[in-house]
């Protein structure tokens, strides 16, 4: 599943290209996870605006123009698109023809967007803006990103007070914390030196300090290594990431950790494989 990495390195790969840009069509494929809420013909006209992105989401804002009259409600709003668990999204000016697994295309002068998901689990959904539904209900519960300067040990250990889950699972729920998937949330764990088995609540305020800067160096790595490439992920300029080649700990079970040598262990958490060292990570 593309996370916070992958889904901020495709929004770099495509935001400066089509900023400004005018929409001249908008072609839909199969149904994604949710309708798109508006006619498709509304959203003829509009001038694309900076893209930004909140955890794993991506917030498009089009916006209506003079020459383009309609109601006061008009005037503003843009599109969430989230890439689910195998999406994908490409900007080129001239894409080749739309294939079975293409189900949304945002086409401007300037170049074509378009959505490829085969399981269609992604969204492509329209807003009248980020504080009112739907954007507001899909956002609600998203916690913190690692790079926010309100994001620290004490917010990280206020968090998990109380918690029983295992502080991975704790990570990955995301209403804490955002953004850290998988592989990320078993790297921050290895550099801080905590057992990914440990309960989220037991977690010291010391250790939560690690912890919180830990994420904030793992996720910076896999930014600028383009975010990771275990199947099909790439930018919107078919580019692969490579963090998965660094990786400390992750897809690593039997080999000899990079610090004490002891062999990389590998256990099922919430049907997720984890990967630690059993002597470098500490209840």
């Amino acid at each position: 599943m593309p996370e916070l990495p992958e889904v901020e390195v495709t929004r770099r790969s495509f935001a400066p290209a089509i900023a400004g840009a005018r929409v001249l069509d908008v072609r839909l494929g199969k149904p994604l996870r949710w309708p798109l809420g508006v006619a498709a013909e509304r959203l003829v006209g509009r001038r694309v605006g900076e893209a930004q992105r909140r955890g794993k989401y991506i917030w498009l804002p089009l916006v209506a123009t003079a020459e383009q009259p309609g109601h006061p409600d008009e005037s503003g709003g843009g599109l969430l698109l989230h890439l689910g668990m195998s999406g994908s999204l490409a900007f080129r000016e001239q894409p080749p023809a739309a294939g079975p697994h293409d189900h949304f295309e945002l086409v401007t002068d300037r170049g074509v967007l378009r959505l490829t998901d085969p399981r269609r689990f992604g969204a492509v959904v329209w807003s009248d803006g980020l504080a009112v539904e739907p954007a507001a209900k899909l956002l609600a519960r998203i916690g913190l990103e690692p790079f926010d300067i309100e994001f620290h040990g004490p917010y990280l250990h206020d968090g998990f007070r109380g918690r029983r889950v295992a502080v991975k699972q704790a990570i990955l729920a995301g209403d804490v914390v955002v953004g850290a998937g998988n592989i990320y949330a078993c790297e921050a764990l290895f550099l801080a030196g905590v057992d990914p088995r440990l309960a989220a609540g037991k977690l010291s305020r010391p250790r939560a300090a690690k912890l919180a800067a830990a994420l904030r160096q793992v996720l910076g790595e896999a930014l600028e290594a383009g975010g990771s490439t275990l199947r099909d992920f790439k930018d919107a300029h078919g580019v692969a990431g490579s963090f998965q080649m660094q990786a400390r700990v992750y897809g690593r079970e039997g080999e000899p950790c990079r610090a004490c040598g002891t062999p990389i262990r590998r256990i099922v958490q919430g049907q997720r494989s984890t990967f630690f060292c059993p002597v470098c990570q500490k209840r």
